[in-house]
């Protein structure tokens, strides 16, 4: 392996553990660290921007130092966050000129202040841990920040918060890895979450998505689009940044498998699980773009500003890379789609690199449409606001776009509306088994311990053997949950004929090494494995039943499953069923 200055220690890092694999890795990477230095950005070196025939660029804001996230108010107002400065700036266009009529005006104050987002006449504001919300006033200031949410998870490497809203009114997060490959400890952590618009509950949309700070709805079908952070030091090519469609209930790849299928070399996945298993489980890129060009926020363009042909295709900012020898990104990129599908990826803005690549005057971040349909772009390096105008001639588009809420809807409400799996068909049988629990009696209150709001360990659960069984099923749920009824709290299969317990605080991974090879799937939550009580706060007591089925057979069915394909494979194989009824409720809100 060739060392370049300063690689040393992570090289031999790398080396390290590699070897502790034990799977037979080697894999070698030329490394560089290389990060243009900063200039200013001169009317002179300004010049040197270019977009295609008919576009112009030019500042809309100067002077605001670690500019990061833009949004835009209907009114037309724009709000740019600045996480070092810790705070959200307002700036204003009232004589339509394209540049902000007076100077940066603080409107809000928050230690880590980034991700935006406007609806309703609020504005919303997500730091590393918490998630806040101001009416906006007639004069654009903000009113009192509250918290609605204070638990996010930790964020460690990636802390870069972003928050949206869907076509369906809910608000989406993405919440970044907390390292560069690991095995996160918290599954909220490299995933897509969403929040129900009373910020009651939330759900792990998507997994394996190492830092998705990029993402929103294609205007035509109304489908999830993000574009995540590669993974670091695998060299100047690899891996790409990834274009991905979001899908509820899928897995992307991260930590285990990279870009269009490539297996990582460094990382283990729990449970003993291999990572062919882990990649034929993944969803795979849709496209791919240069390793390490950093894309930051995503954008589809919705207005009639640009030409028409520009309509429903994306705009990304490339904040520009470190981890390679020739520097890339320090751009804007566009998306083109076609039918609602992602065909290419090309330059759209470039210039912000200058002196051959050695220097840098810009490092884009933020973007967002403004009211006249021109692009603003936020650079966090010298604390421009940058105009991306359309001033030629050809035909614009007669009508804005807006996404329909339909696929997301649909997504949301899979799986709900249905009775309790002992109820349903495919769980139909005449034998009978008996539920028991250590933890607390039939019909008996839960233990805080077991919910969400404390430990969130798993009770122990036992029952009786049947004979002739080949393995168990249990299935946990919840049909007080409202709007999503049940809630599904456990899945967990192929539990040895000869197992007739579990004991308190089962791990929660998809595959299990004690019980040997018993198999876990994925909560209501979106988490795989026990998912605790978490009505909410004030709710009469919801019922929980925890079931367990006895099996004449194994099922084929891969860890990670929903409760609808686990109940798919389960019918015709229920030899008998026995359930556990136990309740729980929240009547004090927790210290956030």
């Amino acid at each position: 392996m060739k060392l370049h200055l300063g690689m040393a220690v992570v090289c031999l890092a790398f080396a390290s553990a590699w070897a502790q694999q034990g799977d037979g890795t080697d894999t070698g990477a030329q490394i560089h660290i290389f990060k243009p230095d900063k200039v200013e950005p001169t009317a002179a070196r300004m010049a040197g921007i270019r977009a295609p025939a008919g576009f112009t660029v030019t500042p809309f804001a100067t002077g605001l130092k670690n500019a990061r996230i833009v949004a835009v108010a209907p009114s037309g107002d724009v709000y740019v966050s600045r996480r070092d400065q810790g705070d959200v700036v307002l700036l204003r266009d009232a004589n339509g000129d394209g540049r902000a009529d007076d100077p940066p005006q603080i409107v809000a104050a928050r230690a880590g202040a980034h991700g935006l987002a406007i609806k309703d006449g609020k504005l919303y504001l997500v730091t590393v841990k918490e998630l806040f919300v101001a009416d906006i006033r007639p004069d654009g200031r903000l009113g009192e920040l509250r918290m609605l949410v204070g638990d996010l998870p930790d964020a460690g490497q990636h802390a870069n918060r972003t928050i949206a809203f869907g076509p369906d009114g809910m608000l989406y997060l993405s919440a970044g890895s907390t390292c560069n490959a690991c095995n996160e400890d918290n599954q909220e952590n490299a995933t897509m979450l969403r929040f129900s618009p009373d910020f009651k509950s939330r759900t792990i949309v998507a997994t394996g998505l190492r830092n998705t700070i990029g993402f929103d709805w294609q205007p035509r079908s109304g489908e999830l689009w993000g574009f995540d952070h590669g993974i670091d030091f695998l060299g100047d090519d690899e891996q790409p940044e990834e274009l991905n469609r979001i899908e509820a209930g899928k897995r992307y790849g991260w930590p285990h498998v990279t870009g269009a299928g490539s297996i990582y070399p460094q990382s283990t996945p729990v449970g003993e699980i291999k990572k062919e298993e882990w990649k034929a489980l993944s969803k795979p890129m849709v496209l791919g773009y240069t390793a390490h060009a950093a894309p930051m926020q995503m954008v589809f363009y919705k207005g009639t500003g640009f030409p028409a042909e520009y309509q429903g295709d994306a705009f990304v900012t490339m904040r520009g890379s470190w981890n390679r020898k020739k520097a890339a990104g320090y751009e804007i990129v566009r998306v083109r789609f076609q039918d609602g599908q992602a065909k290419s990826i090309e330059p759209f803005v470039t210039g912000f690199l200058t002196d051959g690549g050695r220097t840098h005057i810009a490092r884009p971040v933020g973007l967002a449409m403004a009211k006249d349909g021109s692009l603003l772009m936020a650079d966090d390096a010298n604390g421009v606001l940058y105009r991306v105008a359309y001033t030629g001639t050809a035909a614009r588009a007669a009508s804005a776009l807006r996404a329909p809420a339909g696929p997301m809807q649909q997504q949301a409400s899979k799986g709900s509306g249905v009775p309790v799996a002992f109820t349903r068909p495919q769980t139909a049988s005449r034998g009978k088994l008996t539920v028991g629990s250590a933890s607390f009696a039939k019909g008996s209150a839960i233990p805080a311990k077991y919910s969400e709001y404390a430990d969130g360990v798993a009770p122990a659960l036992s029952w009786t053997a049947v004979p002739d069984a080949q393995s168990y099923v249990v299935i946990m749920e919840d049909p007080d949950a409202k709007p999503v009824t049940p809630v599904v709290h456990w899945l967990a299969w192929n539990i040895p004929a000869r197992v007739t317990s579990l004991p308190e605080g089962l791990q929660e991974q998809p595959r299990l090494t004690e019980p040997e090879g018993v198999l876990q799937g994925s909560t209501t939550h979106g988490s795989t494995g026990w998912y605790g009580p978490h009505p909410p706060v004030g709710d009469a007591p919801h019922h929980y039943h925890f079931q367990v089925y006895a099996l004449d057979r194994m099922l084929d069915v891969p860890w990670g499953a929903d409760r609808d394909t686990l109940l798919a494979a389960m019918q015709g194989h229920v030899l008998a069923k026995g359930e556990l009824v136990g309740t729980y409720a929240q009547k004090q809100k927790p210290l956030k």
